[in-house]
């Protein structure tokens, strides 16, 4: 996903990009290097060179910081972007799991009712195109019984 669009609220001090899925705001309090009534942001936009997956912005002071997208979807809590965390652990999980098991690939895939290339792409943390029941199954033949686990937000 691209940012399209980066814009200022100083009476809200957030930053608000714009997407193809909507608006997300991230106030200005949590930024690594923060502005404050003495050094304000001179200049924010769209990272080209951050593959507009970030926007860049420079204080009076000369200082500057960029801040990735992740950064607002994450604080916004975006079910996708959750979703995509959420499959990226169990993935990283089962790999370190089907490394050390002592099941062939051939055994595994006979007991997930699957090919090779499907248990490649259940394997790959960069594939996000692939079921959580799925994974959770796999993570069972492997012998791994998974937890919620569940924290208070505030």
């Amino acid at each position: 996903m691209k940012i399209n669009k980066v814009s200022l609220n100083n009476r809200k001090k957030v930053i608000r990009i714009e997407t193809r899925k909507g608006e997300f705001e991230y106030p200005m309090a949590k930024l690594d290097v923060r502005p404050s009534a003495k050094d304000k942001i001179k200049e924010i936009y769209v990272d080209p060179e951050l593959g507009n997956e970030a926007v860049t912005y420079f204080l009076e002071s000369g200082k500057e910081n960029s801040l990735h997208l992740d950064a607002f979807l994450d604080y916004n809590k975006d079910p996708d972007y959750l979703r995509m965390l959420f499959l990226y652990k169990l993935s990283v999980q089962a790999q370190k799991v089907f490394k050390k098991s002592k099941l062939s690939k051939n055994e595994v895939c006979r007991r997930l009712k699957t090919s090779a290339s499907q248990l490649a792409r259940l394997l790959d943390q960069t594939n996000h195109k692939k079921s959580v029941d799925k994974m959770l199954e796999l993570l069972a033949v492997l012998g791994v019984s998974v937890k919620p686990e569940f924290e208070d937000a505030a």
